[in-house]
């Protein structure tokens, strides 16, 4: 008799090592909570950078450069090119890939954090990485190359890279396109 998997839902709860070790291992199915207090958090957060937006027109990495660069104006009609540039310029990494499994992982840690509500993400964004994991659809993310304070910039460039459909990712025991893998899977590359 098959058993079925049990679902993890992203911002219902915390989750635990072991249920991101249950995902990496694929023992659970994994989607985006459409619980009302998650709603509300995501929704009040991409209503607050509008707001910021429209009103002061200064958001730090939006329409700022980064670091020592954030005196920088970035003007308004290249703002969509800023997010783009980034991810090509840390996708520098050097060295073996990680695993399918610990792709899943870093994938399951990257949802986990951005459905606590507070970052500004987009729902497609989180759509986008659960249906990542369920369709197992994993980065290919090279395990050397990031340095400074937090030391995910160039993998987590991989993982962005591949949401928009310009880095490699591992897909039926094969590394290809993410943008080809998507289109053959039905799923549209994130616009940042």
């Amino acid at each position: 008799m098959a058993t079925t998997k049990a679902t993890i839902k992203f911002g219902e709860s915390r989750l635990t090592i072991e249920d991101i070790v249950a995902i990496s291992k694929q023992e659970k199915h994994v989607s985006i909570s459409n619980a009302p207090e998650l709603t509300n958090k995501i929704d009040s957060a991409l209503a607050f950078l509008d707001s910021l937006l429209k009103e002061d027109g200064v958001i730090y990495g939006v329409t700022t450069g980064y670091g020592d660069s954030v005196t920088v104006k970035v003007p308004l009609h290249l703002v969509h090119e800023l997010p783009l540039h980034l991810t090509r310029f840390h996708g520098c990494g050097l060295g073996q890939l990680f695993s399918v499994a610990e792709g899943r992982a870093v994938l399951a840690t990257r949802l986990t954090s951005l459905a606590q509500g507070y970052s500004g993400v987009s729902w497609e964004m989180l759509h986008l990485l659960a249906a990542y994991l369920e369709h197992d659809i994993i980065p290919a993310i090279p395990q050397e190359g990031s340095v400074g304070a937090s030391g995910d910039l160039t993998p987590l460039s991989y993982v962005a890279g591949a949401l928009i459909g310009e880095r490699d990712v591992y897909y039926k025991d094969k590394i290809r396109n993410s943008g080809e893998v998507m289109r053959e899977v039905g799923l549209t590359p994130l616009v940042l």
